[in-house]
């Protein structure tokens, strides 16, 4: 058994989606449409056949509440490992990020946490190399 999909609800798909590839770097793997239900994932350029994340509509009050919440205590909705937070970073503000913490050494691992303009905080994480 493995995980294939796994989602990220976010408040607008297409702001997501530009997020999610052009200032993370994910390529965009599924978008298929059925009506008003749109199915939407992205991958790792690293892995594309590897886990997709599903950038659902938040169109649910419980999750939206939820999301909400999460985003007020400054808690991730996802978490990314990286080889370089510090590039990825740079990159990711070049490209109009808003980082709500910079890179930051923290117990086995350096971490940076940024608006993922749809509602969630995502985390980058290095791990450090003994």
């Amino acid at each position: 058994m493995k995980i294939k999909v796994t989602s990220v609800y976010v408040d607008d798909q297409d702001k997501a989606l530009r997020f999610y590839t052009e200032v993370l770097g994910f390529v965009k793997k599924s978008d298929l449409s059925n009506g008003p239900y749109r199915w939407l994932t992205v991958a790792s350029p690293e892995d594309p056949d590897g886990t997709e994340l599903q950038l659902a509509l938040n169109n649910n009050p419980a999750a939206k509440a939820y999301q909400q919440a999460m985003f007020q205590q400054n808690q991730p909705a996802s978490m990314f490992f990286t080889d370089d937070v510090q590039a990825d970073y740079e990159r990711m503000k070049a490209r109009g990020a808003e980082f709500t913490m910079p890179p930051t050494d923290v117990t086995a691992s350096k971490i940076a946490t940024v608006k993922d303009t749809c509602g969630n905080l995502i985390q980058l994480t290095e791990l450090k190399r003994w």
